[in-house]
């Protein structure tokens, strides 16, 4: 099984890492990918450039053999597209292997307005983690519709249900703790001046201040 973690990472923090961690032994994962996006569709554009990006989450996950980087979105040219990636990991893989794509739940309730969002579930199973402030994938009314109906259909309550097939299957691990940590919190506290330590690993704090990252920016 292979998870597939993509986000902004403006920048990546310990909030992050955790739940890759954990999700690490809660899926059985072989191991964990992790996709720095480009330019995203749905969201402002990321302060950091992609290179930055890219090289702060390659300091934060180097010594774990269980996680890599994969830059192909912050290569590719124009918007990102989450399904454009997965269609190539599929490729690359083969229609066997289990690809878990793993997301918040605050971009879950928003999956319905991303590109050909229903062809992601004929790539891989969707991995749903909690975030502070949002409530429970559960609460299947407070959804839109059209993901409600997906859910419903799709839902997986046992972490053995996702080894059954490769993908196709939407599974919530709310077993994963919650960091209370955000990027835009860390932006926020070196745009003032403040002290980001025990947020995000040490030479990720160390690559912000030599690059002068954030710096007056949130």
């Amino acid at each position: 099984m292979v998870g597939i973690y993509g986000g902004t990472f403006d920048p990546i923090h310990y909030g992050h890492l955790r739940i890759a961690e954990e999700l690490l032994d809660i899926l059985g994962l072989n191991q964990i990918i992790f996709v720095p996006s480009g330019a995203p569709r749905l969201r402002a554009t990321p302060v950091a450039s992609r290179r930055h990006r890219s090289e702060m989450v390659r300091l934060a996950i180097q010594g774990n053999s269980m996680f890599s980087l994969d830059e192909r979105e912050i290569n590719r040219p124009g918007t990102s597209a989450t399904v454009e990636s997965l269609r190539e990991y599929r490729c690359e893989w083969g229609r066997d292997t289990v690809l878990c794509f793993i997301l918040g739940i605050d971009a879950f309730v928003k999956i319905n307005q991303w590109h050909n969002w229903i062809e992601l579930f004929n790539l891989c199973h969707i991995v749903v983690v909690p975030r502070p402030g949002y409530a429970s994938i559960d609460d299947h009314q407070k959804l839109p519709e059209d993901i409600r109906k997906e859910l419903i259909a799709r839902n997986a309550v046992d972490v053995k249900d996702l080894v059954l097939q490769s993908n196709g299957a939407v599974y919530y691990a709310k077993q994963t703790s919650l960091l209370e940590i955000s990027a835009s919190q860390i932006r926020s506290l070196i745009s003032a001046g403040k002290s980001v330590r025990y947020l995000l690993p040490e030479n990720v704090s160390d690559y912000i201040k030599t690059n002068y990252l954030y710096a007056g920016k949130k």
